[in-house]
């Protein structure tokens, strides 16, 4: 077995690794004989430290991510994401390599935030309303500033002096960040991003503009919502993977009558994406294992060619 440890990975991964890398996995997953399999949704000895197991096969690679939120490590000065990424060996049935991933799961994310709003979004998409402070939001912020060139990039956070200290952030990377009042941000937006843990709308889908391209980051699980259910039946509705998008993921609050189409469809030629310059577009990130694991063979063949190899 390869290990590649936290530093490792994260020393190769780059924004262009990871775009390059999800892309491909958002195409194989709805290649003939991809299967992304249920997701496991668990919970540590204290119930608030929670782990999912997301696993799935494809033409080359088969696998499993277990992506970690301990809350608790707050009071350890740790972080409280972490993922782990394991590729069987399709040989011998054992594992042929563990990749810890955290820093390279941030940008897995955002990569898949990045190939949808380039694909669905207007080209000339310049103003970007971005939902959530957090540690994920940067990346999404990131990502989506390498695909369109953005003149605003508005930030809608609960806590001011936090918003304030992230937009601070933002700017000293060199995007144009200033905070904003949901309202004005979704209304003057061309791009809305979500990025947070909500269980509840955070805008109203009046706000939302003709022509509007929105990514809903954050539901990846029961009970959780970001968008108002009122804008689904107006807009066209993309996901990394429907089954498990309505299932788990933002699309659970849309109507079944009107089923999402898989990115992937779009980035192969197998269906439209946007069709006019008025139609809003939405994409749902509810992630995917196959995501991870083109991830992680990405990261291992770069380990691997780099002769840093550990068994």
């Amino acid at each position: 077995m390869i290990l590649i440890t936290e530093a490792q990975s994260s020393a190769i991964v780059t924004p262009e690794l990871a775009f390059a890398a999800v892309r491909d996995a958002l195409i194989a997953a709805v290649a003939p004989g991809a299967a992304s399999f249920p997701v496991v949704i668990a919970h540590g000895s204290d119930p608030q430290n929670r782990f999912t197991i997301k696993s799935a096969s494809g033409a080359e690679l088969a696998g499993l991510k277990v992506g970690a939120y301990f809350p608790t490590n707050d009071a350890r000065g740790l972080p409280r994401h972490a993922s782990t990424i394991l590729l069987i060996d399709q040989n011998t049935g054992r594992i042929g390599a563990l990749v810890e991933g955290s820093a390279a799961n941030c940008y897995r994310t955002a990569a898949a935030d990045a190939v949808a709003t380039d694909t669905l979004a207007r080209p000339g998409a310049e103003i970007l309303t971005l939902f959530g402070t957090g540690h994920q939001a940067a990346y999404e912020a990131r990502a989506v500033a390498r695909v369109r060139k953005l003149s605003r990039l508005l930030v809608v956070g609960r806590d001011p002096s936090r918003t304030d200290a992230f937009v601070e952030r933002l700017r000293n990377a060199g995007l144009p960040a200033e905070a904003a009042a949901a309202e004005m941000a979704v209304r003057a937006a061309d791009i809305i991003i979500t990025a947070t843990t909500s269980t509840a709308p955070l805008f109203e889908a009046a706000w939302v503009q003709p022509g509007t391209h929105i990514s809903s980051m954050g539901s990846d699980s029961r009970g959780k919502q970001e968008l108002p259910a009122q804008i689904f039946p107006y807009s066209s509705l993309f996901c990394d993977l429907p089954e498990q998008s309505v299932r788990i993921g933002e699309l659970q609050h849309a109507s079944p009558e009107v089923p999402p189409t898989a990115i992937g469809a779009v980035l192969s030629g197998n269906a439209p994406g946007r069709q006019n310059e008025s139609e809003i577009t939405i994409f749902d990130s509810s992630g995917i294992s196959l995501q991870d694991l083109h991830m992680a063979k990405v990261i291992l063949d770069r380990h691997v060619g780099s002769g840093a190899t550990q068994s």
